[in-house]
């Protein structure tokens, strides 16, 4: 069940999130992760404080040069970074149509930090919509690419994801973790229906990561022949278990955000 997943990502160097992130949920489900680095970033547990894009003929270089070795069975995008790295995977992937694409649209991090401009997100929405298999946006990227605004209800995040869905994608995961309450829904929209996957919301800072580490979790089911719906619940519960099992890392007991257990052992 190893499945070949191609993470292209940008790298955070406290661990929890990007690559990092990325290598370690797809080992552990017991995935081949290869990955090509978007950017530099200079972040910890607290916040991003800066971003460095690699440069565009370096992205291109790292991504072709993985296609024409060890095809992956499953894609997933993070961190693009520029318009330029942007424009760049959409017309690779635009000749790769039988590969699943999973993109994550890191757009802004969670403590504020801009990291995906205006024009790339505007290429994302018109090139790399209509490829995707999925894309998982959480509340505030939902806002951003639908132009909806208080998302704050699970009706509000089905809208949200029947609106993306008419603008191309085959498929939507609506994240509900930033929502009030003690649930946490995400919600898939597809066009053979709509499902949700709840799990009981853990009190805890220990979340540096969960979008990118949902994600690959998401592609690496893909990559090993599991149907979508079986592969985003078995992310979903993945999650919930890296988070409830999270080490004591960084300054999250000071108001930081701390890593995932990426290591847990599902039943």
């Amino acid at each position: 069940m190893q499945g070949k997943i191609f993470a292209i990502a940008g790298s955070d160097p406290s661990g929890g999130a990007g690559v990092q992130a990325d290598i370690k949920t797809i080992s552990a489900l017991g995935g081949y992760a290869m990955a090509a680095i978007t950017a530099l970033t200079v972040q910890d547990s607290n916040k991003v404080y800066d971003v460095h894009p690699v440069p565009v003929d370096i992205v291109d270089a790292q991504v072709r040069i993985i296609l024409k070795d060890i095809m992956p069975d499953a894609i997933k995008i993070g961190m693009m970074a520029s318009a330029e790295t942007t424009q760049s995977l959409a017309r690779i992937f635009s000749d790769f149509g039988d590969i699943p694409l999973i993109i994550d649209p890191v757009i802004q991090s969670s403590s504020g930090h801009q990291l995906l401009e205006k024009r790339a997100v505007e290429i994302l929405i018109s090139d790399l919509l209509p490829r995707l298999a999925l894309l998982t946006p959480n509340l505030a990227e939902a806002e951003i690419l639908t132009g909806m605004s208080h998302l704050a209800t699970p009706a509000d995040m089905r809208r949200a994801g029947e609106k993306i869905l008419s603008m191309g994608a085959a498929a939507v995961l609506v994240k509900g973790g930033h929502l009030p309450g003690n649930i946490v829904t995400d919600i898939l929209v597809t066009e053979q229906g709509v499902h949700e996957f709840s799990s009981p919301k853990i009190q805890t800072r220990a979340t540096h990561g969960t979008g990118c580490t949902l994600a690959s979790a998401i592609a690496t089911g893909l990559a090993q022949g599991m149907p979508l719906k079986a592969a985003v619940g078995r992310a979903h519960k993945y999650v919930h278990e890296a988070i409830r099992q999270a080490p004591e890392l960084g300054q999250s007991h000071r108001g930081g955000r701390g890593p995932l257990n990426h290591f847990v052992i599902l039943d």
